[in-house]
């Protein structure tokens, strides 16, 4: 996977952003909203599902929250009717970027995505104007710690994985989407695995090794990553190491 290196800072870094901004929760409950209702109410069925039921304990979502958000996706309880939305432009740079959204008002996400590639100096572009950059892949994430990278190679490329790459203390784990509960099982039963989720991989990054240039593709990222709607941001930049000790 040419292009892959460093886009999980990315996602850390989103992820602790969310956090901040007390919007996780409303982030998760949408995804297991949208789980629940692409696949069923069982996680043993469904690894969409179960993924995000992990992600949900992980982040120390209540129970009653949880359990909730799953039934609104079975249809169990009422709730707003949410659709999945994908947006597609370009940052500074010639930067892709790809905005997954789940909504109950199409219109409201769409211009409010809109506004923000226009204000932060970015383009909303059309269906396919970027996706074409990018790969949808299954990534699981593992702690080096005292593992050797070839013994991990082996065991994942057993399992069904494509692909390992080592990512500062972190091994990212490759796989297909459709791939990716499977996989994660049979690693689980040996490796401690931090993260996994369906992600858009870029094939190539675009190197930013410009202070002022980092800074406007970040404050687009952010004010994309803001919106309510907004459940995932991918891009293909990636900040220089000289240029992220300057942040």
């Amino acid at each position: 996977m040419a292009g892959h290196s460093k886009w999980n800072n990315i996602k850390h870094r989103k992820g602790a952003q969310d956090k901040k901004k007390g919007k996780i929760f409303t982030k998760l409950g949408r995804e297991l909203t949208m789980a629940a209702k692409e696949g069923g109410g069982d996680i043993e069925f469904n690894p969409r599902l179960r993924l995000a039921v992990e992600k949900a304990k992980a982040a120390n979502m209540p129970k009653e929250n949880l359990e909730r958000a799953v039934k609104k996706g079975t249809g169990e309880l009422e709730g707003s009717e949410f659709f999945e939305i994908r947006y597609e432009g370009y940052g500074p740079e010639g930067t892709a970027f790809i905005v997954d959204a789940v909504t109950d008002n199409k219109n409201r996400t769409a211009g409010e995505v809109r506004a923000a590639f226009t204000k932060k100096n970015g383009n909303l572009g059309t269906d396919g104007a970027v996706s074409w950059m990018f790969k949808k892949k299954g990534v699981i994430s593992v702690p080096v710690g005292n593992l050797d990278f070839d013994e991990v190679m082996l065991d994942c490329l057993e399992v069904g994985a494509e692909d390992l790459i080592m990512e500062d203390e972190f091994f990212q784990i490759m796989t297909e989407p459709n791939k990716l509960g499977e996989v994660l099982k049979l690693l689980e039963k040996n490796y401690k695995c931090e993260e996994a989720e369906v992600a858009m991989i870029p094939d190539n990054k675009v190197m930013i090794t410009d202070l002022e240039m980092a800074k406007k593709v970040l404050i687009l990222f952010d004010a994309l990553d803001d919106l309510d709607d907004v459940q995932e941001v991918y891009s293909n930049f990636e900040i220089s190491d000289e240029i992220l000790e300057q942040m």
